[in-house]
């Protein structure tokens, strides 16, 4: 696995680490200039990281979130990405107890696996039409739990979480979003989601409050002091991919494959409530490029590259590169719309 990181000119004091995973048949920049996540860190000062898939690991460069062997603690590709991370903070001085992880779709389900494998380690994930921790040990239960998360026990499905790591909380906060119209990731998956997470932090099926947004339904579980534990957006009528803004104040990012207009950013609702949007006045910077004024950034050049140090050979191909395989793999993404 290698990736592509986002520095930009002005890095705020402490800057915020954002993992972001894109899905099957994209690479990082796509998923990037889709969502519009550098456009964000641009203007904030946070930190990006594209962990990208390769071909010789998956050939439709699906992060293998049904691997065994890549999808538990301290094994092959959550493995790599924890590596990564810390190389982040390590290198460019990220905040430990500011960093986040969202993904797409296979990404989406990374996401969920590297939020039950390393809960430590962040302080939110954002799930984007994916997968509980714990739906797939292989390609035909993979393809099984896309199509519908079946009939599942809160309990269960919270304890694949629990048992994922010695950890014992605080639990990152959790951000879910599904289009109710998804016919390649089922949203029953965004149902076992959100079930397996207010088991984890034991809360209440019904939610504290809800509300429309741009008429999509938003509902929030919070904790004792009233912060967001849990946020569940269902998106209406929309298919599979990222929910975007592309015009308006709240613009951000382009509509392409499996980056959707849907009239609401998530990348910047995402990103909000984080609390990586602060205002210009709000933020300190640790040291400033190009010619603009102090505490005002300016336009990036190139600021995306591979970060070569951080390649790995801990991520193993788990899938088989035999044209059986490969044909399961590709006539179920033809059949979903991935690929031609």
């Amino acid at each position: 696995m290698s990736a592509k990181i986002f520095v930009p000119d002005q890095i705020a004091e402490k800057p915020a680490l954002v993992v972001v995973l894109h899905g099957c048949t994209q690479n990082a920049a796509g998923y990037d200039c889709g969502s519009g996540w550098s456009q964000l860190a641009d203007e904030h000062g946070f930190l990006l990281l594209f962990p990208e898939q390769r071909r010789a690991n998956n050939p439709n460069l699906c992060f293998n979130w049904f691997s065994p062997a890549d999808n538990a603690r301290d094994r092959g590709e959550a493995l790599s990405i924890r590596e990564m991370i810390m190389a982040m903070v390590d290198t460019h001085g990220a905040d430990p107890s500011r960093t986040f992880v969202t993904g797409l779709s296979a990404g989406g389900a990374m996401t969920s696996v590297m939020l039950a494998s390393y809960p430590e380690l962040f302080a939110g994930g954002a799930i984007i039409a994916g997968l509980p921790h714990g739906s797939a040990s292989n390609i035909p239960q993979a393809l099984e739990a896309m199509r519908e998360a079946g009939a599942f026990s809160t309990k269960d499905l919270g304890d694949r979480v629990r048992r994922a790591s010695n950890h014992d909380g605080p639990w990152p906060r959790v951000s879910i979003w599904h289009g109710s119209a998804d016919a390649t990731v089922s949203s029953t998956n965004a149902d076992a989601i959100l079930a397996q997470w207010l088991s984890v932090h034991g809360l209440e099926p019904a939610p504290d409050a809800s509300e429309q947004i741009a008429g999509h339904r938003r509902c929030v579980w919070n904790d004792a002091a009233g912060r967001p534990l849990i946020e569940d957006y269902r998106i209406a009528n929309m298919g599979h991919g990222t929910p975007l803004a592309t015009t308006g104040r709240d613009a951000c990012g382009m509509a392409m494959p499996h980056m959707l207009e849907a009239g609401i950013s998530s990348t910047r609702r995402i990103a909000s409530s984080w609390g990586l949007l602060e205002t210009r006045t709000e933020r300190k910077f640790a040291q400033s490029g190009g010619q603009g004024q102090e505490g005002t950034p300016t336009l990036p050049v190139a600021r995306i590259s591979r970060l070569e140090a951080l390649s790995s050979e801990a991520s193993r191909s788990t899938v088989s590169g035999t044209a059986e395989v490969e044909k399961i793999i590709h006539d179920a993404l033809r059949a979903a719309g991935l690929m031609q």
